[in-house]
């Protein structure tokens, strides 16, 4: 059976909340995006062709009006003119450049950023999935990775803590994604809360979570600079969506410089913050420490953690956070891609953009893990300077 997607909303829903805040802000914008192979896996050959086969496909998926219909009636905060644009978009293949060399591929986009903010993750479902199916590697019985849901989210209704399905990236495979969302949301009454895959939870009548990623920032310093990228960033998100998808992103350039630039006007107007990088715990703690240092009870606000969780980390944070500050979980690849084999340690990240009639510049992000900075060597460097971050 071939592998292809078969609904235009099989993404991330922050890529499409995204996409409306470029397609009203920035329209001339261009960006490039690079695959980075980070678990140095191993690709048989034909892996490109058929990748590129897959990609071939795409431009065969439209928004249906049932689809449109679901997106207007659960998020009134796409504009309608976003929704009609949406129903016309189609993929562009020529977007994406992809090559092999022995066991080794490089996938490249560049295109108007309105466009390729697509493609990230639709691309790393496909590259996973294929990786299994052309390596034939068996995972586990429909049943197994059902019993295997079933099981983690009866222990998060134990642990009394809201749960997200975050792993459409990382997947073993559609069926298997499939799977567990129905899974998820059959069992997990009272800590199932929604996934971020807008196919699976408009199939499951459950609720699209997202709001930002790093990409949203590292252009906002591309077009702005350093110093005000997280600022700005912020601004123009409460300038799109004037209070809703409240959840700011902290860790493009560190947490650190994140709070330094949280004013108390954002600390009050955004929802919580997300957790992506980093010890949690420490992390907790500053975001709990920031908002009393502005008046605000931590209480009113939440968390949401991210970052590779499984139910020890979730046990651990829950425990550590308890009656101090509201929390949330989201849990991808533990989720979809539990099946007895390895999974996979790849992610597609932007490299470049290009503001309006400006020039190519290198973006980076400065994660909350030391040393595990992304992009340009120089502008890691320029960064750092800029920001005061000394490691």
């Amino acid at each position: 059976m071939d592998t292809f997607l078969n609904s235009m909303l099989d993404n991330d829903f922050y890529k499409f909340t995204m996409q409306h805040a470029v397609f009203k802000l920035f329209p001339k914008a261009q960006a490039k995006y690079a695959f980075i192979n980070r678990g140095n896996h191993h690709f048989p050959m034909g892996f490109a062709e058929a990748l590129r086969q897959a990609i071939n496909h795409m431009p065969s998926l439209q928004l249906t009006r049932e689809e449109k219909k679901y997106l207007k009636e659960t998020c009134p905060y796409l504009d309608p003119t976003y929704l009609d644009f949406l129903q016309g978009y189609r993929y562009d293949p020529e977007e994406v450049t992809i090559l092999q060399q022995g066991n080794k591929i490089s996938v490249t986009i560049q295109g108007y950023w309105y466009r390729t903010i697509l493609w990230e993750v639709p691309l790393m479902s496909l590259i996973s999935e294929l990786y299994y199916k052309l390596n034939q590697l068996q995972g586990d019985t429909d049943e197994q990775v059902v019993a295997t849901a079933k099981n983690k989210i009866e222990k998060y209704n134990q642990l009394g803590v809201t749960i997200a399905e975050f792993g459409t990236r990382r997947r073993h495979s559609y069926h298997t994604h499939r799977l567990v969302v129905q899974t998820l949301k059959q069992f997990g009454t009272g800590s199932f809360i929604g996934t971020s895959n807008v196919h699976m939870a408009m199939l499951n009548q459950t609720k699209p979570i997202g709001t930002h990623a790093h990409e949203w920032f590292m252009f906002h310093a591309a077009k702005y600079g350093f110093k005000m990228a997280n600022s700005l960033g912020l601004e123009h998100w409460v300038n799109v969506y004037r209070g809703d998808l409240g959840i700011a992103l902290s860790d493009t350039y560190t947490t650190d410089v994140f709070f330094s630039q949280f004013d108390k006007m954002f600390t009050k107007l955004f929802d919580g913050v997300r957790h992506d990088s980093g010890d949690p715990l420490l992390f907790a703690d500053k975001t709990i420490a920031h908002y009393r240092k502005k008046g605000i009870d931590p209480l009113s606000k939440t968390i949401i953690f991210s970052d590779g969780l499984d139910y020890q980390k979730v046990a651990r944070i829950a425990e550590h956070c308890k009656g101090k500050i509201g929390i949330s979980f989201g849990i991808g690849t533990n989720f979809t891609n539990d099946v007895g084999l390895p999974p996979m340690n790849i992610v597609i990240k932007m490299t470049e953009a290009h503001p309006d009639e400006a020039y190519w510049i290198p973006v980076v992000k400065l994660s909350d893990v030391k040393g595990k900075y992304t992009g340009n060597a120089e502008m890691i460097e320029l960064s750092k300077i800029i920001l005061g971050i000394h490691d």
